[in-house]
């Protein structure tokens, strides 16, 4: 008899029984007798597989391909193309994960901020320094290959079953730096400290700007990640169709990991098999704004965030163990035109430069975080003490009132929604826990218009806007399954009759 586990979820709805539930697929002899039978829970399982005709197919292997970013969408579409012997060349303006790790390192411990190449720019992307987060995995077989994929290049098989996988930013700093070395080992070639700094329709393809160099291909895959913003300008500005697109803003909350752990697990909440706990957290305001929690880090870090000079933006990140201190998780609200005052297209990138510069000021103009207790928040008043909730958070913080970031609408939005959140999970509002401010990079402010069915830009033929800075992915399990689509896209032009 062989055996595989298929899925494993964790049941705590009633705190003195909390339980695995585990879904495996058994091999076994005279199968269809036990089916048969009509035993509770035991049903037929078939593996899904890949069923398109690509890998049958031959491919004219002369055009230049060319990939913009090697974050999750960039990198698994070069990956995608590699597995089919086809070679591209990508740009990446920041630098390969090792080189990169020192640069975040010096900006979290001393505040020296590499424009370039940072915790949203360079090898992997944002997520990288995240908590590799493996959501929207569904029955996609596309998503089913990125797992693969990253288990391929060492990570934890775990992450094929367990109901909310994830990798950690210590893991992940080693896994991509082997899907990169089996990308060049196929042939490709990827250019670290390579920054495109145009972009324009030329003949039947692409004319590329980079690193002041000109250079042409047939097809561009763009995959730039949620802040380049400098890039979104300069194809605005090429006349590149590009639309306004619903976002949200607000704060890092931190807690510390055990007061989440009680409320989750109760008496068990020391139980090591349960590890640290998570949640995830909603509320609609009687205004209409939605309020959320988001990329929710059990044991992590609160991070600074920041990509441009003068500008202070904060994200999460935990490692595989996930055994810090404290738990984090970005509070969000919904933002819109109405928020923005305006409808030119570009005009929610404006809104979170303006955010982040108040956030800079408000913090010391030094990359210092400002930070507020949410009993504070709530009753409107800077803070001058912190109670059990110490910052993570860190180049160093400044004690502040948080208020004047947001307009009073998100400020009212968000104490609306903690007392409510507080009643779904205990302690979540207690008057200590703490604020940091600010997350406004939780997704792209901008859609970049593309065809339904070609995946193309609908301005610039051969160029295909992906993932998360396109508009069309949340997270690095979508947007690295639309760095599929967009190649597969590409391969069937490449397609030889």
């Amino acid at each position: 008899m062989e055996y595989k586990i298929i899925k494993r979820s964790l049941d705590a709805r009633k705190k003195q029984d909390i339980y695995f539930v585990y879904r495996v697929a058994v091999s076994v002899h005279n199968e269809s007798s036990i089916i048969s039978k009509k035993i509770t829970n035991v049903e037929s399982y078939v593996e899904a597989v890949n069923t398109d005709n690509e890998e049958k197919a031959i491919y004219d292997k002369s055009k230049k391909i060319a990939i913009i970013g090697f974050g999750p969408s960039g990198m698994f579409s070069a990956l995608y193309f590699t597995n089919k012997d086809i070679k591209v060349t990508v740009f990446e303006r920041g630098e390969k994960v090792e080189n990169r790790k020192n640069s975040i390192d010096r900006f979290i411990t001393n505040g020296v901020l590499n424009t370039e190449s940072n915790i949203q720019f360079g090898e992997g992307g944002a997520g990288t320094w995240s908590d590799g987060k493996l959501t929207n995995r569904g029955k996609d077989i596309k998503a089913k290959y990125v797992f693969e994929e990253f288990v391929k290049a060492g990570a934890p098989e775990e992450i094929m079953y367990v109901h909310n996988p994830h990798i950690g930013t210590d893991k992940l700093i080693d896994i991509v730096r082997n899907i990169r070395l089996k990308i060049e080992q196929s042939g490709s070639i990827i250019k670290f400290n390579h920054k495109v700094s145009n972009i324009i329709p030329h003949n039947t393809g692409i004319l590329l700007t980079v690193n002041d160099k000109e250079e042409y291909f047939d097809y561009v895959i763009l995959a730039t990640g949620h802040s380049a913003r400098d890039t979104i300008e300069m194809l605005y500005n090429n006349k590149c169709n590009i639309a306004q697109k619903p976002f949200a803003v607000g704060f890092r909350i931190e807690h510390q990991q055990k007061m989440i752990n009680k409320a989750q697990f109760g008496e068990q909440f020391n139980n090591v098999r349960l590890g640290s706990a998570e949640y995830k957290l909603t509320h609609q305001t009687s205004s209409g704004k939605g309020v959320y929690t988001f990329c929710m880090c059990p044991g992590g870090l609160v991070v600074p965030a920041s990509s441009e000079e003068g500008m202070l933006a904060v994200n999460g990140m935990s490692e595989y163990k996930r055994d810090k201190v404290n738990a984090n998780s970005a509070l969000l609200v919904t933002v819109n035109e109405e928020d923005f005052n305006s409808e030119h297209p570009l005009a929610g990138i404006e809104f979170q430069r303006n955010i982040e510069k108040k956030a800079y000021v408000l913090g010391g103009s030094n990359y210092h975080a400002p930070i507020q207790t949410v009993g504070d928040f709530i009753q409107n008043k800077t803070t001058t003490k912190l109670g059990s909730v110490l910052p993570s958070y860190s180049i160093g913080v400044t004690l502040s009132n948080l208020r004047g970031i947001y307009s009073d609408e998100i400020n009212n939005s968000f104490i609306d929604a903690l007392s409510k959140m507080g009643n779904k999970l205990k302690g979540f509002n207690n008057s200590d826990a703490l604020l940091t401010g600010i997350e406004s990079r939780s997704s792209s402010p901008v859609r970049i218009l593309r065809d339904k069915d070609t995946l193309q830009s609908t301005s610039f033929p051969n160029l295909y806007p992906t993932g998360e800075g396109a508009g069309y992915a949340g997270g690095i399990v979508s947007a690295a399954v639309d760095g599929i689509k967009v190649a597969s896209c590409i391969l069937k032009k490449l397609e030889i009759e």
